[in-house]
């Protein structure tokens, strides 16, 4: 496939035209803390201890970032820091006038967090603005801590960090306190560097605002932006002892039955296996598992998918999560070349290494090798990621990827298949700006090869964000551990799977109005342009889609939009996505309008509700959603959320009449920030099941918990239970 030359062209153009507006912020040398050795033993106890914060640092002024980013705290907070020769210190006193809101206890929950009154820390130890962690804590003294994950256009986090840190939170008339100890083990640093990226964000959820510790802090930025840290400088960093290696095995004791099986018998057995992270360097960490369990992820959300092309669901499984940005950082939203859902996805797996983090200051890299066993008529696998970050000019970022997926322990044949590519992303220092060109390639064992090439570019202020995406796919390219939805036709006439290449482009505009008055009603409002643009190889149309969306966002946190959607499909295959009941939808050219209107209620009321309605012309017929959804919190030991979604299709002539259900209930409770009970249940008519996940989590030691998991699925004619389980799973995690 030929690329657009003209395509380049308007990239390289937006590059020059808009990277003229890039402007340097100055938060980390405008914001420092000079952080000094305590001079007494701190106590984590939640108590302003007599003497313990004396001779520190106070930052007592925090300033409004969301929903304005203008102006100073209502309620203030006092903030200090101390260090011994084992851990980090921090302390924050949170004022206000007695009334907070805490969602919930359950830990690593944005709901928790960002849902209730709370405290964050956001930290930069190697200070080049390439990775981090989070680590937060709410009113209630529920954890959060993850891995940021530092994306071209804004900073976002993983929740799996798995390292060791200790935290003590209490209430009182007016304020509420807490106080925290992370040890140095459990960092990552260069002990020569004495200058770390840090902000602190409070949530203060009664008067509905963040802040932050720095400013200027543009809104359309997170609060954990690595942007805009302000500088923890250190009069020296103590020089630690590194354990050996932290050893985390787990053992299960599991009973299955399986009804589909051709053996029905129930299966019981003991299974264990051991996870381990070594570190290589005080930046470098290796993580090897060992025959590893993943019965404890939580359950995938059931959708009701009425598109022609496979939908993808989050990665869950905590040894693929943690820092998984070094390898899921590569393609556009529509086009993965990993995607680590994919391996062991049929087979299970018999070991996984991974070494990630900076080798040098500028340099992070990521390297995973993991092994699935035979099983069923499929062939052992074995699959190595290698990919890299390389920072460059004083923001942006060359990135590589390598990926091969290997036939093992089959000597008659040699089956396999590798990605590679490249991209490099340029970032402005003021981080509103960003452009990025990629190239990537993939040959199989039969020698086929492939290429996607794509461009885009993003600007933002705190009123407008515009961008550009355009992908350029060849129907050869072949990235079996990654997920390329669009290159896969279903002929429903054949049945089979025709591959095509295509052109993508996305271009979009959003605008806000933000109020002039302090005393409206309203935090902003404004509207949203979104196209998507699908080409065949040869220029003309496949598929297009053009949104035109009014939203407004009121100071209550509740939310109301209006959507309005005109698609059109130039159809090349006969398709049929209600079913082989119905004649399939011949090719042809289908030009629909739908329009959608959407209310979420404040989510600080302990009763919260989500509507959203759909109605307009499906393909050659008409289609009706609605969804509702609701949730009722006691507390903050409790939150139960029940979810309907309901689609009307109506196609004519023997084309397809059919009423697709989605039942979801999802309830918590949180008997402590230590237990938790967590159920799911869930009804789907299109996939004809319906499943109950019960999981009961006690985290009796830093990073080792007892679980009680349930599973069960049952076929939605007649409710014959198709298969369930119940497994009891120990992890501990000791030092050697």
């Amino acid at each position: 496939m030929k690329t657009n030359p003209s395509l380049i062209l308007m990239f390289i153009f937006q590059f020059y035209a808009t990277n003229t507006l890039a402007q340097e912020v100055s938060t980390r040398e405008d914001f420092r803390y000079h952080i000094k050795k305590a001079g007494t033993v701190i106590k984590i106890d939640g108590v302003e201890g007599e003497n313990e914060w004396n001779n520190t640092q106070l930052i007592d002024t925090l300033y409004n970032h969301n929903p304005t980013d203008t102006g100073v705290s209502k309620n203030p907070s006092n903030i200090r820091l101390a260090f011994d020769d084992q851990n980090l210190y921090i302390f924050a006193k949170n004022f206000d006038q007695g009334e907070r809101i805490i969602q919930s206890l359950q830990r690593d929950s944005d709901n928790s967090q960002w849902g209730s009154d709370s405290f964050t820390i956001a930290m930069d130890p190697i200070n080049k603005k390439q990775s981090g962690i989070i680590i937060g804590i709410n009113a209630g003294g529920a954890e959060l801590d993850g891995n940021l994950l530092v994306e071209p256009s804004r900073t976002t986090y993983s929740d799996v960090w798995d390292e060791r840190w200790f935290s003590s939170t209490k209430q009182y008339d007016n304020y509420w306190l807490t106080e925290i100890a992370i040890p140095f083990t459990s960092l990552r640093y260069n002990k020569d560097n004495l200058k770390w990226g840090i902000n602190f964000i409070r949530g203060d959820k009664v008067e509905g605002y963040y802040t932050t510790w720095t400013t200027p802090f543009p809104i359309n930025f997170n609060g954990i932006d690595v942007n805009y840290m302000g500088t923890l400088v250190w009069p020296e960093i103590p020089v630690v002892k590194n354990k050996i290696a932290f050893v985390k095995p787990y053992t299960t004791l599991s009973s299955l039955k399986d009804n589909q099986a051709e053996n029905t018998d129930v299966d019981t057995k003991i299974d264990a296996g051991v996870d381990i992270k070594m570190a290589i360097t005080k930046s470098l960490n290796a993580d090897v598992t060992l025959n590893p369990d993943f019965s404890n992820a939580d359950i995938d959300q059931e959708v009701t998918n009425i598109t022609r092309f496979d939908i993808s669901f989050p990665e869950q499984r905590e040894f693929f999560v943690e820092n998984a940005d070094i390898f899921s950082g590569f393609g556009s939203y529509s086009i993965f070349p990993f995607f680590s859902r994919r391996v062991g996805l049929n087979t299970p797996i018999t070991y996984g290494a991974r070494v990630t983090g900076n080798v040098t200051d500028d340099l992070r890299i990521g390297a995973m090798n993991v092994q699935t066993k035979k099983d069923e008529g499929l062939d052992a696998q074995n699959n190595t990621i290698v990919a890299f970050n390389h920072k460059v000019l004083n923001r942006s970022q060359l990135k590589g990827l390598f990926v091969n997926r290997q036939e093992t322990g089959n000597d008659t044949i040699n089956d396999y298949a590798r990605n590679y590519g490249a991209e490099f992303t340029y970032i402005s220092k003021k981080g509103n700006f960003n452009n990025s060109i990629k190239y990537h390639r993939s040959i199989t064992d039969e020698n086929t090869e492939g290429s996607y090439f794509g461009i885009d570019g993003h600007y933002a202020t705190r009123r407008i964000r515009t961008g550009l995406t355009v992908d350029v796919m060849d129907e050869d390219y072949q990235a079996e551990l990654g997920f390329t939805p669009r290159l896969f036709n279903y002929n429903a006439d054949s049945q089979s799977v025709v591959r095509k290449g295509y052109i993508f482009a996305n271009p979009y505009v959003t605008y806000k109005f933000f109020p002039k008055k302090e005393s409206s009603k309203l935090n902003f409002q404004g509207f949203r342009f979104n196209h998507n643009f699908y080409l065949n190889s040869d220029g003309t149309l496949n598929d297009r889609d053009n949104n035109l969306a009014y939203d407004i966002f009121f100071r209550n946190t509740s939310e109301f939009t209006l959507l309005g959607t005109n698609r059109e499909v130039n159809l090349q295959f006969a398709t049929n996505f209600l079913g082989p009941e119905f004649d399939n939808l011949p090719i042809g050219n289908y030009n629909f309008t739908s329009g959608t209107v959407q209310y979420n209620s404040d989510g600080r009321k302990q009763f919260t509700y989500q509507t959203s309605a759909t109605y307009g012309e499906f393909f050659n017929g008409n289609i009706t959603t609605l969804s509702a959804s609701a949730n009722l919190r006691f507390g903050y030991w409790g939150n139960f959320n029940l979810s309907y979604n309901y689609n009307d299709i109506y196609l004519p002539e023997n084309y397809g009449t059919l009423d697709l259900h989605l039942f979801r209930f999802r309830g918590l409770i949180s008997f402590s920030n230590k237990l938790f009970f967590n159920n799911t249940v869930q009804y789907n008519t299109q996939s004809e099941n319906f499943s109950v996940f019960s999981r009961l989590q006690w985290r009796y030691s830093p990073l080792s918990d007892i679980f009680l998991i349930y599973n069960q699925n049952n076929d939605t004619n007649g409710f014959n239970v198709k298969n369930q389980s119940i497994i009891l799973k120990l992890t501990h995690r000791f030092a050697v």
